[in-house]
């Protein structure tokens, strides 16, 4: 198949359980709940989503004929100079990733030295062989992962009580305010659910308060 993707870029990991670690950020095109495009944006399931997935012209984006192809993109954006002990990790994002990442994607890039990370919104099964798998799930959407390493809900969403993920087989619950407008009301409101939910953490997008990508 050919991968599609926006932009392939080296930051930190900006939310959840890996924040702050380095991080190769692979963010492929399309998604199945929304288009990406503002003129949708009303009939789209998840109508909060605040990431621009359209096109492969962003930066290292582009369309990748091989697996091998893709995972020599997201190698060549680690930096040589990274010590050789620090395993490299990439996360793959989007859109959807799952509309794309295959075994032999996730095959090659374990080939190049990866750990690989995906962040999705569970409405598609999973290829095997994958290391970290944070599922985000969006109210209307049928979930297809019910298990994984980490739950990261966006907060307050209408029609998905976090009680609803509770039952799930997911050892870390992370709760994110929705970003917006209104952050700092639900940040508040996150809080508070945290502190007398002590199942769930908190998870705030630093990358956002640092200003980096």
């Amino acid at each position: 198949m050919t991968y599609r993707v926006k932009e392939i870029y080296y930051t930190l990991q900006g939310e959840g359980t890996h924040v702050g670690r380095p991080a190769v950020f692979c963010r492929f095109t399309s998604c199945n709940l929304w288009t990406g495009r503002e003129k949708d944006r009303g009939r789209a399931v998840c109508q909060f989503c605040d990431t621009d997935f359209v096109g492969t012209e962003g930066p290292g984006g582009g369309r990748f004929a091989t697996a091998r192809d893709l995972a020599g993109a997201v190698a060549a954006a680690w930096p040589g100079q990274a010590q050789a002990r620090a395993r490299r990790f990439v996360v793959c994002t989007g859109g959807e990733p799952l509309l794309q990442l295959d075994e032999a994607a996730v095959g090659a890039l374990h080939a190049a030295g990866f750990e690989v990370a995906v962040e999705t919104n569970g409405t598609q099964n999973a290829p095997e062989g994958l290391d970290w798998v944070c599922v985000s799930p969006k109210a209307g959407a049928p979930l297809k992962l019910v298990s994984g390493d980490e739950l990261k809900l966006v907060f307050p969403q209408e029609d998905a009580d976090p009680r609803l993920f509770e039952g799930l087989d997911f050892p870390r619950l992370r709760l994110q305010p929705m970003d917006g407008p209104e952050r700092e009301k639900n940040t508040r409101l996150a809080v508070e659910y945290c502190l007398a939910h002590p199942q769930w953490q908190l998870s705030l997008q630093t990358h956002k308060y640092l200003g980096i990508a």
